[in-house]
Parts: C-alpha cells; structure tokens; sequence
C-alpha cells in the first residue's frame, strides 16, 4: 500500500524504520510536529529526509490546503505513530482506507496524554495499547487491535513505555497495516461505559502526600518515573523522588526513620518508603544515602516540610 506516516519522536522514527525495513508498503509521506527554534531536528524528520522521503510539517489539520495537499499524495492509510496535534476527520480521511493511531493504553480505559502515567499511579496491574480508527474524539474511535501487558510490582513509567509498550508498539502497527492490507480489518466499537479519560500527568498531580499509604506513594513515585518525576520537599527545598522500595516499618507520616547506604527511610501513612534515587533542587540525580550525606540529614527529620 501507498503509506504515509505521521508522527514525531523516538517511536515515530521506529514505526517508519519497521516500515521501511519490512520493505511490503511504499512510503509517500512523512508528516511530523513543526521545528522548534533551539531544539534538535525530530528524530523522525531525520530519519524520512536522510531516506529521501517527503516531509511535511503544517501548524494545523484544520486547514483545507492541508487536507487538499494529502489528497495529492494518493495515499491508502495514513499510520498514525505519536501525534499530539488535534487531526479532524477531514484529514483522517483523507487515505483511501483512512488513517490508524497508536495509544498506549486498552481503550476505551485511559483516554488522554499521559496514559501509561496513571494505569501505575492508580495500583493496576496490566494496561496494553490500542491501534484504533482516531475520529474527532478524544481516542474515541473503533478499535483495530490491541496488545496486553503486566505492570509488575517493581515497574516505573519508563520500564513499562521502553521495555514494553514501545517495542510492542511498533509491532502492533505493522500487525495494523497488514490487517487493513489483508481486507476487512476490524472496527470494534469502544465500550463508553468503561471509559475513563485522565488529563496531563504534572508536577503537581505528583507531590507526596505523607499522610498516605506506603503503598499509594509507592505507586505514585514509579508511575512518575522518570516523568514528570514524583517530589517532596526537606527543610524547604524541593527533592525529585524516583527509585524507591516499600517497608512495613512504621512512625509519623513523613518522618524519617533510618539513613543507611540503602537509602533513606521515610513513614507514611501506614508503612514506610525507602528512597534510593533522589534529584534535590538544582541537582541531578544521586543516590538517597549520598543527599542524606550532604545536607546533614538525621533520623527524626521530616520530609514534606
């Protein structure tokens, strides 16, 4: 089929690098995020301009130009490969069989941009991705297929997108394009009572609450981690929290309860957490026990203050 591939970034540049290395598609367009002054090339741009390939970069889809310049490429399905620009029906139609998108999450479950994010925050234990027929709603659209994976006990953010989700990812979009070659792909209309829809993961959905279950904190630290980077403060200061450990030891929330080469102990709620891997304000990461080390910290200290 003719392919034209939409996307940016890391997973944009291996969707096109699958493509093109299974060599059964011809690729008739590249369409990626605009540049940005100061920043790095996109690595998908770089990939389709050292291939030769076209690259189009337009501000919006809302526009009839753009949609008018796709239709003159004379594509059969547009592959949808992380896009964060709003893309209406007039140009995911705009392919003969339209247009397929990645998301990481099982649809119609975690609509939204930061999908892997809350899955972990919120204590689940699978999540999976989507490849779907996108429509002017927000990850509202049939479903084509989808893959399931486990978030294990030690999982983080960037253990559950880059060992799995992403690999898996780009092989569930060629599973997609051969279904859509093959004929008659599926289009399973999502289940809108089991939708749920979660906005942006920040900062400041991310700030420890010590007053809360070890547990709840644990996931919270691992579903930031390394983005947007889970955080408390100590004597004022702000501290980014990333590998950790639960404990059953217990004390007053926030309270820390032993320094060692472990790492730094602090009680929650019910519990404890073991903090490993910590970024204090103004630093990179280190590890807890070496932060414990420079500002003097003591048991008894406390954390959220």
């Amino acid at each position: 089929m003719r392919l034209i591939v939409h996307g940016q970034q890391a997973f944009g540049k291996a969707v096109l690098e699958a493509i093109l290395e299974r060599g059964e598609d011809e690729v008739i367009g590249v369409y990626c995020a605009p540049d940005k002054e100061g920043r790095p090339t996109d690595p998908l741009k770089a990939l389709a301009e050292e291939q030769g390939l076209p690259v189009y970069q337009p501000a919006s889809y809302k526009n009839p130009e753009v949609w008018e310049q796709m239709g003159s490429l004379d594509a059969d399905l547009c592959v949808m490969a992380y896009v964060l620009l709003f893309v209406p029906e007039e140009a995911l139609n705009v392919p003969k069989y339209g247009s397929i998108q990645y998301h990481p999450s099982l649809l119609p479950e975690h609509r939204g941009p930061s999908s892997i994010n809350w899955p972990i925050i919120q204590g689940k234990q699978k999540t999976g991705l989507t490849i779907f027929w996108p429509d002017n709603g927000l990850d509202t659209g049939p479903v084509l297929l989808q893959k399931e994976v486990d978030i294990t006990p030690t999982d983080t953010l960037g253990s559950v997108y880059f060992d799995k989700l992403f690999p898996l990812g780009v092989e569930a979009m060629l599973e997609g394009i051969e279904s859509v070659r093959a004929g008659n792909p599926p289009r399973l209309v999502q289940d809108e009572t089991n939708a749920t829809y979660e906005s942006w993961c920040r900062k400041a959905d991310v700030e420890v609450d010590w007053a809360q279950p070890a547990q709840v904190i644990y996931n919270l630290i691992r579903g930031a981690n390394p983005q947007p980077g889970a955080w408390t403060t100590h004597a004022g200061s702000e501290v980014g929290l990333f590998d950790c450990a639960v404990s059953t030891n217990t004390g007053t929330p926030g309270q820390i309860l032993s320094v060692s080469d472990a790492g730094i102990e602090v009680a929650a709620g019910e519990g404890s957490i073991q903090l490993q891997r910590v970024r204090p304000a103004g630093s990179g990461k280190m590890p807890a026990a070496e932060f414990a080390t420079s500002v003097s910290i003591s048991v008894g200290d406390q954390m959220g203050e």
